[in-house]
């Protein structure tokens, strides 16, 4: 039924990704958790406070949700395959993301801090206080933009370092308002591509399958 599944990837997403793990995973080692939220939180600028606020929302289903059902009016798109293979690999995530933030209950960065006054912090952001550890909003981004890494044809797979930056950015956006920490943005990262990454693959296997070949045929008719 399965074929051998061969890991899919756009090494200009996946390579950039492989380097933030390693070099997120020595920050974390190297600097304590106060020290790295400040070290974004505290370098602000009234620019950035705009922009910051908005580039977060790319890590929102409000984003992501209409960019993935408006892909399906390329005909390319339209298939079963692709239809199922954008729920698993951006919902299968969501989900871990929500359980393991369940599981902990971590404090919000204002909550851990008791709302200190070096906090740089504007009334017209969203004020959260608990469930921080994994960022969902890094999980959404990393699995969204990855996923949309994988769907480049081969002459446009360079879009994928486009793609790697506007995922790290909504990262930056979560320290930056407030609302995670460095550990939090880092491993929602991680859940987001590397689930996503696989989920694909197991999906590609499948495209051999009688099901999905027919499918093919029709949506090219189309």
């Amino acid at each position: 039924m399965f074929k051998k599944i061969k890991i899919a990837y756009n090494p200009y997403f996946h390579i950039p990704f492989l380097a933030w793990v390693i070099c997120g995973g020595l920050l974390l080692l190297s600097f304590s958790k106060q020290q790295l939220f400040a070290s974004v939180n505290m370098h602000y600028t009234p620019l950035a406070d705009t922009l910051m606020y908005y580039i977060t929302f790319m890590g929102q289903p409000e984003i992501i949700i209409p960019t993935l059902v408006g892909l399906m009016l390329l005909p390319q798109f339209r298939t079963k395959w692709y239809f199922l293979t954008a729920v698993a690999a951006n919902i299968t995530p969501l989900l871990m993301q929500q359980w393991i933030k369940r599981m902990f209950h971590a404090p919000r960065p204002l909550n851990y801090f008791n709302r200190a006054n070096w906090i740089h912090y504007l009334p017209q952001w969203p004020e959260l206080l608990r469930d921080s550890f994994p960022s969902g909003h890094s999980q959404g981004a990393f699995s969204f933009f990855c996923f949309l890494s994988l769907l480049l044809p081969a002459k446009y797979k360079r879009f994928g370092s486009l793609f790697f930056v506007l995922a790290i950015m909504v990262c930056y956006s979560r320290l930056y308002l407030a609302a995670h920490f460095f550990k939090d943005v880092y491993f929602g990262s991680i859940i987001g591509a590397t689930t996503t990454t696989l989920l694909f693959s197991v999906m590609q296997s499948l495209k051999a399958s009688p099901i999905a070949a027919a499918d093919a045929v029709t949506a090219n008719k189309g």
